[in-house]
């Protein structure tokens, strides 16, 4: 079985050799211990020596504010959005708007004039032919609509004044509707999966409440959701923490896979997933980055991993819970991680 064939029949939920595994993006800071001890000149030869099933493309954005697309918004009219080190907490465009009509006095930009289309399609032709090929689209319209008011703002407003925030909202969907329209066009037929998302978890439960979830997060997410499905893509939904009081509302919506099962957020532990949610869809994720990856000896990392397969022996992307490897994390443990994942 090849990494294609492994990963979708990981996520419909059929049997597989083994399950399909995902390093995930390691930070920047962690690629260098990480090429070195696997001996690699680089995140492709890295990816192929541990196994991993996933190869990564992202939208090829560059504005005059920004080089990623999920910095294309530049909230605080400074001329620079940091795609590294940004925030949601500071004062935003409409962190004084109460009006609706304000989302008209935003300079709102055009998708179409940052994407390349021509790399889109380059990046996809480079991509591994015997890999899954995950489109990081992220799409993350209630991030980047906290971002907008700046947090404190949001949150007052989705009680006090929620058709401001549905309208800076709507502004934002539509322009990440448009961007993986002009991506998924590019790329038709080289893509396997897309992975979108927003963070509404904490440690011990969800940031706002489920009925404001659903009806700030949840109606994107089904949007999103359909026009990736109109392409033939599965959609791996991302929320790192606490959410398992809106799973099943993540599965009504459409999404494939919940991404990244944090495994020591509250009722987020693979027993209680499995229960209550294992007949509803697939997820990605569980290994967990917070102490058994930082900390965990290798029998520790083994039977973490063994256990994973044995309550999901399909169903479930065996990854590190978080996207991305921070550089606290030895390599030394990734290995014993894709050793064990990847056993047949």
């Amino acid at each position: 079985m090849n990494s294609i064939e492994r990963f979708l029949r990981t996520i419909e939920r059929k049997p597989v050799d083994r399950p399909a595994c995902w390093l995930g993006v390691p930070h920047p800071h962690s690629v260098p211990a990480l090429l070195e001890h696997f001996g690699a000149a680089g995140l492709h030869e890295l990816k192929l020596a541990i196994g991993d099933d996933i190869y990564t493309i992202d939208i090829p954005y560059e504005s005059p504010n920004a080089s990623a697309i999920y910095a294309a918004f530049d909230w605080y009219q400074d001329g620079n959005v940091d795609a590294v080190d940004r925030t949601l907490t500071a004062p935003g465009f409409f962190c004084h708007s109460e009006d609706p009509d304000d989302v008209n006095k935003f300079d709102w930009p055009d998708p179409a004039r940052y994407i390349d289309v021509e790399q889109c399609k380059r990046l996809a032709e480079q991509a591994p032919k015997d890999k899954a090929i995950l489109g990081m689209i992220w799409s993350a319209h209630f991030q980047d609509t906290c971002a907008a008011f700046g947090m404190d703002k949001a949150l007052i407003n989705m009680l006090i004044n929620p058709e401001m925030v549905e309208a800076v909202n709507d502004r934002i969907l539509k322009f990440y509707l448009k961007a993986n329209e002009i991506f998924f066009e590019a790329t038709k037929g080289k893509l396997h999966a897309v992975i979108i998302g927003n963070d509404i978890g904490s440690q011990r439960g969800l940031m706002i409440s489920p009925n404001l979830v659903r009806r700030f997060v949840i109606p994107g997410a089904k949007m999103l959701t359909e026009q990736a499905h109109s392409y033939g893509l599965k959609v791996i939904y991302h929320s790192c923490g606490s959410i398992a009081e809106i799973i099943p509302d993540l599965f009504e919506a459409g999404v494939d896979a919940i991404h990244p099962v944090q495994a020591l957020a509250e009722g987020m532990n693979l027993e209680n997933i499995k229960k209550k949610f294992g007949d509803m869809g697939a997820f990605c994720g569980a290994i967990d980055t917070q102490e058994l990856l930082v900390k965990g000896t290798a029998e520790e990392i083994r039977k973490q991993v063994q256990k994973a397969r044995e309550l999901f022996p399909t169903g479930l992307i065996i990854s590190p819970s978080h996207e991305a490897i921070l550089p606290d994390i030895p390599p030394a443990n990734i290995q014993v991680l894709f050793e064990e994942a990847t056993r047949q």
